[in-house]
């Protein structure tokens, strides 16, 4: 039996195809093993990124890393990077095989065709031209809390700094049926929590005419198990007040709802070739608090694009106070080789991209931190994901609905806090939001061994750092 070590780079789609691929290769007899320089695998599969310069260099890295390992293996390259950079691939001695997007499916057949004739044979489509989605799937082995869906693929937005639709082509939705089926039987493993994601999320349906994205969650939470669904990255343009009174009217969706900004200033975002104007997104954003009493808002934002001035900058940092988000994540603008924005003139120094970044980076500790306290007193569901080790001392650590990262000390009694909620045994807890409580009985008290995939009520105490405390 040939071991094989799968690593990941890059974003949650990425991580689905890998665990993907690791049940393929399970099924076909293969024993997988942990990438680390311990225990020596005889194939290593790099799922490659290459949204920057960045990334490509990491990835290379990994390749030379794994073949370093073992120089009597298999190295496998495939992803984004082999997509990008598919001639400079192919002459890497450290590679044995390469196979780009919508070709992961095939990777037993690709790797048993190698032991074969030891042909060096690129397994990598044309994504510029149209394409079906690739019915990669999971099925959940081990009990999880939360489970990561990849529901669509591809993106048509061509965002001047982005490489992705290059490297992942055009937009592929899976078949409704098929997501109902994988979320149906992860269901029956235990799994109470589902995270909607594709490489443009929004996009979900537009080919195929099957429907939205927002129909989609609407299929997904009539099924029984499933507790929360929460959503991947959102274009803002779906924030409209007919698509969040649709929202809003599921109960199982989540009010943590991330939208990717990118700048607070209209010029930038004209270079960026986003669609939309900071006067739309404020909209949005008032649309989301009028329906949602406690929701999260996160984004992305990128400093230091080419040409950005002083000024744009100023109008970025005053945007993003006025909106007032829960977390940014906040990125230095690196350039990508085959983009417009590569050459654009006017190049931001690093020593000033740095400086901007800093700044936001304080903005957004003081914003986090002011709504994390903000909960403090109010009692919230949580559902509890993993023991963790913290100053000593052993918490329960789990989510809110809204993301807020829970701790609960283990050896704390929860059976007084679960309330007069519906249930037979503790198992079957689910944790409904307040107005589907029945009151008809009490559940059972939870012991500390089952609090694990269970949704319980607390209290937030204290807050500190990015942990609040029960």
């Amino acid at each position: 039996m040939k071991k094989v070590a799968i690593h990941t780079l890059g974003c949650k789609v990425n991580s689905y195809e890998s665990e993907s691929m690791e049940q393929l290769l399970r099924a076909s007899g293969y024993d997988i093993v942990p990438f680390s320089e311990e225990e020596k695998a005889d194939i290593y599969i790099i799922n490659t990124c290459s949204v920057t310069n960045i990334a490509d260099r990491k990835s290379r890295q990994m390749l030379h890393k794994a073949k370093n390992m073992n120089p009597d293996s298999i190295v496998i390259a495939c992803g984004c990077y082999v997509q990008a950079n598919e001639e400079i691939v192919n002459t890497d001695d450290a590679v044995d095989i390469v196979v780009g997007n919508n070709s992961k499916i095939n990777i037993v057949e690709v790797i048993e065709g190698y032991l074969k004739d030891h042909s060096k044979n690129a397994e990598v489509i044309d994504l510029s031209n149209n394409q079906d989605y690739e019915p990669l799937t999971i099925q959940q082995e081990n009990l999880h809390t939360r489970a990561f869906i990849k529901i669509q693929d591809g993106c048509n937005q061509f965002c001047t700094y982005c490489i992705i639709p290059y490297t992942r082509g055009r937009i592929r939705s899976r078949k409704l049926v098929e997501i109902i089926d994988e979320v149906k039987g992860i269901a029956q493993t235990g799994v109470k929590e589902v995270v909607l994601t594709g490489i443009h999320l929004c996009s979900w349906g537009k080919d195929t005419g099957e429907g939205d994205l927002i129909g989609v969650v609407e299929a997904l939470a009539k099924i029984d198990g499933i507790e929360r669904i929460r959503l991947g990255s959102l274009e803002p343009r779906i924030i409209t007040e007919e698509n969040v009174a649709r929202m809003r009217a599921i109960d199982k969706l989540c009010p943590h709802f991330h939208l990717s900004l990118q700048s607070g200033c209209d010029e930038v975002l004209k270079r960026m070739n986003r669609h939309y104007t900071t006067e739309a997104f404020m909209d949005g954003v008032r649309i989301l608090r009028k329906y949602y009493d406690d929701v999260a808002l996160t984004t992305d934002i990128i400093v230091g694009f080419p040409a950005e001035t002083d000024e744009e900058f100023e109008q970025t940092r005053l945007f993003l106070s006025q909106v007032n988000f829960y977390e940014m994540h906040v990125f230095k603008y690196s350039r990508r080789a085959g983009t417009i924005a590569d050459g654009m003139k006017d190049q931001i120094i690093e020593k000033v991209k740095t400086a901007r970044s800093a700044v936001l980076l304080e903005m957004t500790k003081e914003q986090s931190g002011q709504f994390r306290e903000n909960h403090i007193g109010k009692s919230m569901p949580v559902l509890f994901e993993e023991i963790v080790d913290y100053k000593g001392q052993q918490y329960y650590s789990g989510h809110t609905v809204n993301y807020l990262k829970v701790y609960k000390k283990v050896d704390e009694k929860m059976g007084d806090q679960l309330g007069n909620q519906t249930c037979e045994k503790p198992s079957e807890h689910t944790g409904n939001q307040p107005g589907n409580q029945t009151g008809e009985q009490v559940c059972e008290q939870v012991t500390e061994e089952n609090l694990i995939n269970q949704i319980v009520d607390v209290t937030i105490r204290e807050v500190e750092g990015d942990i609040c405390f029960s």
